[in-house]
């Protein structure tokens, strides 16, 4: 008589790979994608529609970074990603990459920083 085999985890592997269709990264557009892009939803959820992909777009109606919505999702990030091309591809949301610095490594602006912490001051 062999043991019994444990129940199946709905939140382990056999439901990622149930998410993605099979998919283990993005391609096309998405593949682009860090953990601060922001997404932003285009366009309305429509009924049929995958719960994960209902759930970005409810959730990004307002900018969000796909790391913040990786952690409201609970979901890795490369599982994430294919879900965000799927999306992306059917133009329901919007990747947009973070504001650069004005210039590599020299951090924030010192004379912005300065005015801010003089209005700080005079409150």
């Amino acid at each position: 008589m062999s043991a019994p085999r444990p129940p199946t985890d709905p939140s382990g592997l056999e439901r990622y790979y149930v998410l993605t269709g099979g998919r283990s990264g993005p391609g096309g557009s998405a593949s682009s994608l860090d953990v601060a892009t922001l997404i932003v939803s285009r366009a309305a959820a429509v009924a049929g529609m995958q719960h994960e992909h209902e759930e970005i777009i409810r959730r990004c109606r307002d900018p969000l970074s796909v790391a913040e919505l990786g952690a409201h999702l609970g979901l890795p990030f490369n599982i994430l990603a294919v879900l965000l091309a799927d999306l992306l591809d059917a133009g329901r949301v919007e990747a947009r990459n973070p504001i650069p610095a004005s210039g590599a490594g020299s951090g924030p602006d010192l004379a912005l920083l300065e005015e801010v912490l003089s209005g700080l001051q005079r409150l």
